[in-house]
């Protein structure tokens, strides 16, 4: 089940706005991720698509951006440097964090590699980082430039070329692409690692996996891309990475859903998120779901309406008390399923409403159930069954009502 991509925009490290994408799973959302692309890409990458993809099959949401000056994004790339990567990385973190949840997964490519090695220690609702063909040292990517490093030292500006494509440089750049200290960084992680390399990547060697590795403390991991290239061009080497990832850091992710980042047991959360008029986060328990209204009345078709998830839970408690009864009965009922609509109508014209609900006059909410329960039944327990489906506790507060109390919170 495919879910929703939305545009989104905040603003980058020297206040120009960034452009971004949030690649939302349907349904549930089990975390957030933050995907850094490579030197000069852009998030619409095919590596960064596949892998936003795949993760959201996942039930990851997956929020890629383009750096200032490149792709969709506003500034001047010639004016910007590691340190600024590393900056609108920490931006993009608390727009997630400001209107969704804070990324607990990191995900680099490339530099994006080495810029999310470097930013993850001051993000500690971060809990796991993955990269993807990362150098092991910030300064590697000058090897991979076809130009003169040193008429740019000296002019403090210059023109070089990479994978086909020129770009001016300052030598604010290059410096601190040779200053940044990298293995102390990875040295002080305290994250889970999962480094990812192919063995033939003719951009970022092999030997930078290993760099990376030793400096790391445990948890790590390696995992070969075996043929793919430096890009992941391929969408299956993309997939293959994606799913490696999920399974990785689906322990991680699990484990920090539990202690203290979600909404108290007993307490359903819902805040906008900004997008759009209407949409919302729901954070119940570890569990985190969109709210949202149809494009017709004005919002984005994120997610299901007030109304569509009122109708899911009389649906999904119709579904569980039918299937409590018939374990205790020991029917042998193999599978039990509920559609629920909902609609409002005229109290005179609704011949099934009761004869006091009719009395009310005016509009009300009729909320229609159609059960289906396979097995091999006689009539009249599937009759009886229909009865135990009234009992429903969802069923009985929608049916007496409920004493709803509002109060201001600090």
């Amino acid at each position: 089940m495919s879910g929703r991509a939305l545009k989104v925009e905040f603003e980058g490290a020297q206040g120009a706005r960034l452009a971004a994408r949030l690649d939302l799973p349907a349904g549930k959302i089990r975390a957030f991720a933050l995907f850094a692309h490579c030197f000069t890409c852009s998030k619409d990458i095919a590596a960064a698509r596949n892998i936003a993809g795949a993760l959201n099959e996942q039930a990851i949401a997956v929020l890629r951006f383009d750096f200032t000056g490149l792709g969709g994004s506003g500034g001047d790339f010639s004016s910007t440097g590691f340190s600024t990567n590393i900056e609108d990385l920490k931006r993009a973190a608390a727009y997630l964090k400001d209107h969704f949840e804070a990324p607990q997964l990191l995900i680099g490519h490339s530099l994006g590699g080495a810029a999310v090695l470097s930013v993850a220690g001051a993000l500690p609702e971060v809990r796991a980082v993955a990269t993807i063909g990362a150098p092991g040292d910030a300064a590697h990517v000058l090897k991979s430039f076809h130009g003169d490093l040193e008429t740019i030292r000296k002019d403090g500006q210059g023109t070089v070329e990479l994978a086909g494509r020129s770009f001016q440089v300052r030598k604010e750049f290059v410096d601190e692409l040779e200053e940044h200290a990298l293995h102390e960084k990875v040295r002080q992680l305290k994250k889970a690692l999962l480094i990812m390399h192919a063995p033939r990547d003719e951009v970022v060697g092999i030997d930078n996996a290993t760099e990376i590795f030793v400096a790391a403390r445990h948890p790590k991991s390696f995992v070969s891309l075996d043929n793919a290239d430096h890009l992941l061009t391929r969408p299956e080497d993309a997939a293959y990475a994606a799913r490696v990832i999920s399974a990785w850091a689906s322990g991680y992710l699990d484990a920090v859903a539990e202690t203290g980042t979600s909404a108290e047991a007993d307490h359903v959360e819902v805040v906008e998120t900004g997008l759009g008029k209407y949409q919302a986060m729901i954070a119940s328990g570890r569990h985190r779901l969109l709210a949202d209204e149809p494009e017709d009345v004005g919002g984005l078709n994120s997610g299901p309406s007030p109304y569509d998830y009122l109708s899911a839970a009389l649906g999904a408690c119709t579904v569980m008390t039918l299937r409590m009864y018939a374990d205790h009965k020991n029917l042998p009922v193999t599978k039990i399923a509920t559609t629920v609509s909902h609609g409002k109508v005229h109290a005179a014209d609704c011949e099934d409403c009761g004869e006091e609900m009719r009395k009310n006059g005016g509009r009300i909410d009729r909320f229609e159930r159609r059960i289906a329960v396979e097995g091999d039944l006689d009539e009249a327990t599937r009759a009886r069954l229909l009865e135990i489906a009234d009992k429903c506790p969802v069923h009985k507060t929608l049916k007496s009502g409920a004493a709803i109390v509002t109060k201001a919170r600090g």
